[in-house]
């Protein structure tokens, strides 16, 4: 059949172009490479073959083949040397399964349309954390699609999270996964839907108002339907070949298939993909997996011997690259070592990152949510977890009581760890709702894990639904969520404290169980705002604490309310005037009352 190589035109993968498809792989130690697929009838004997590129020194290799169109299937053959081997387009930008056919992808197929939508502000960022496949499951277990999920959108624009963080929902071995054991990293996973139901997702998102989010992985790929596994024949070591470590360094806890983040056309294999969800799938952000094992063998970076400089280097060259050129796009590491040079400028010798997971917040928290009695709780550690000191400024921490590593893998939904077996009991449901009014109104980027708004009880198991049926039984709690994230927002005007980065202790009571919190963004009325937070059972009739201004402050949000949950004691919160004597630095104060396990907030009116 007509070919032509090497290809006049660019591109890696499989590019449609002047009435055809350009293929281009990297494969520099190949001797031959062709191209086989249902245009000529899988015909091993009449294959396109490439040619190299240039003086073949870049080690790809390209050829047009003219008629192929959008929807065919194709793979790679490689001539090691010793055996010519079936590879799937690294670059693919489809498979019909992680163990199947590429298929060629037209990107300019999908019409957006125009709805004007625009990343929200860092500070009005509160982020959703989602599984596709047990979030949106429909009528198999597990197995959710990203169509189903868009069934499931106004809920979410209901609870008012202006951010949904989608779990790596690119092709992965097997029917069901977490997702963090891609396959093929420019392909998004066939069971979800391929690529045109995840740019339908997030363009439907962005229609209801909110921002999505991807997370990837880059710290690992694979280990298993991975032909990327020496792809052109080539290893030492009996490691990975081309696109891997193939020595002490491709060692990840999930196999030896580190990346060689050393190797520029390894980085720009990464960086291409990086940059094909945010420019051409319209995501808003990136949250990076596992950076800890991008820049470390061992995933600590205080060990100096398992350092790997090449993994810091690529973070910061690729974060800058995205900042240089998309600056609105938000960028999460989860690094989980509370290192502020993760969010630390790469011009000042950092990564770049504009946040990472805080995992200085999510443990002293749900350790003195979690205990059994009182005493034992740790409110200072809590005031630490809140204040952050150390791990970088308030806009840099996104912090949360469950994440998907938090609800699995041996550990539980909180409510259930508060009372195993008994996860809808009354101190359960209070110091659920006391973990997340932490969450929302300490100084950071505040994130739940789906199902977290009505209690799901069940440990996160990705073959597995969300409990639907929980969102109405618990409608209550699904209301304070709601209630506490515009408080968050500032959708009512009254609460721009909790948007803003000022956060000062008014009280840290050790004894009483009980923390009070000023926060601020410019400071006045209807910005300082008053968070009372009550870690004991204890009721408090008469509660006196400093206020940072005197005048009248009205209660905005009481999590004792029945409101919420039929069995709360309602134990009424009062709008106050402070005017009573100095208290804890403040020339003024008020009596407050306060329920058990409970929280009060209040902002100033005059």
């Amino acid at each position: 059949m007509d070919f032509t190589a090497p290809s006049p035109h660019g591109g890696m993968g499989a590019t449609l172009v002047d009435g055809g498809v350009t293929f281009r792989v990297w494969a520099p130690h190949a001797l031959h490479v062709w191209v086989i697929g249902d245009f000529n009838e899988w015909d091993s004997g009449n294959n396109p073959q490439f040619e190299r590129d240039g003086d073949g020194s870049s080690g790809t290799w390209s050829v047009h083949v003219p008629g192929v169109q959008a929807g065919q299937e194709y793979q790679f053959q490689v001539d090691t040397g010793s055996e010519v081997v079936w590879r799937a387009d690294p670059y693919a930008r489809q498979m019909t399964n992680s163990v199947g056919n590429c298929v060629v992808y037209d990107p300019d197929s999908f019409d957006w349309g125009e709805n004007g939508f625009r990343m929200p502000d860092w500070d009005d960022v509160v982020i959703y954390e989602m599984h596709v496949g047990t979030f949106g499951a429909g009528d198999v277990e597990g197995r959710g699609s990203f169509e189903a999920a868009i069934g499931r959108l106004d809920h979410l624009r209901d609870l008012g999270v202006s951010v949904i963080q989608v779990m790596p929902p690119f092709e992965y071995a097997g029917d069901i996964s977490w997702g963090y054991n891609p396959s093929h990293v420019f392909a998004v996973e066939s069971g979800y839907g391929g690529p045109d139901a995840f740019k339908q997702f997030i363009k439907a998102a962005h229609e209801h108002g909110m921002a999505v989010i991807a997370d990837v992985v880059h710290n690992h790929i694979g280990p298993s339907d991975l032909d990327l596994w020496r792809f052109d024949g080539w290893s030492e070591n009996d490691g990975g070949g081309i696109y891997f470590y193939n020595d002490w360094r491709a060692q990840t806890p999930w196999g030896a298939t580190r990346p060689d983040y050393g190797r520029h056309e390894v980085r720009g294999f990464l960086r291409d993909s990086a940059m094909l969800w945010l420019e051409e799938f319209r995501c808003d952000g990136l949250r990076f997996d596992a950076t800890n094992y991008i820049r470390s063998v061992t995933g600590g970076t205080w060990d100096g011997g398992a350092a790997i400089p090449d993994g810091a280097d690529y973070l910061s060259w690729l974060t800058t690259e995205i900042r240089d050129s998309q600056p609105w796009k938000l960028l999460i590491a989860e690094d989980l070592q509370n290192d502020p040079t993760v969010t630390t400028m790469t011009e000042q010798g950092g990564l770049g990152f504009h946040a990472q997971w805080d995992a200085g917040f999510v443990h002293p928290v749900r350790r003195a949510l979690t205990e059994l009695s009182d005493e034992h709780r740790d409110m200072g550690a809590v005031a630490g977890a809140i204040d952050g000191s150390g791990r970088g400024p308030a806009g840099s921490r996104v912090i949360y009581t469950e994440s998907h590593d938090e609800v699995a893998n041996g550990k539980t939904r909180l409510p259930e760890a508060v009372a195993p077996g008994d996860a809808d009991s009354w101190a359960a449901k209070k110091r659920a709702a006391l973990g997340f009014v932490t969450v929302m109104c300490s100084p950071g980027i505040p994130m739940l894990f789906q199902g977290q708004e009505f209690l799901e009880d069940r440990w996160f198991d990705d073959s597995v639904a969300l409990d639907w049926g929980k969102s109405e039984e618990h409608s209550g709690i699904v209301a304070l969520h709601r209630d506490l994230i515009r408080l968050r927002r500032n959708a009512e005007g009254v609460s721009r404290g909790l948007r803003g980065v000022g956060a000062n202790f008014l009280r840290v009571d050790n004894e009483a169980k009980v923390i009070a919190l000023h926060r601020w963004a410019e400071g006045g009325v209807h910005d300082d705002t008053v968070v009372v937070l009550n870690f004991s059972t204890q009721v408090f009739g008469e509660f006196a604490v400093g206020f940072p201004a005197p005048g009248l402050w009205k209660v905005r949000f009481n999590s004792d309310s029945p409101l919420y949950a039929p069995e709360f004691g309602g134990v009424d919160a009062f709008d106050v005037d402070a005017s009573g004597p100095e208290m804890d630095g403040c020339e003024q104060s008020a009596v407050l009352t306060l329920g058990p396990y409970s929280a009060v907030v209040l902002t100033r009116e005059t």
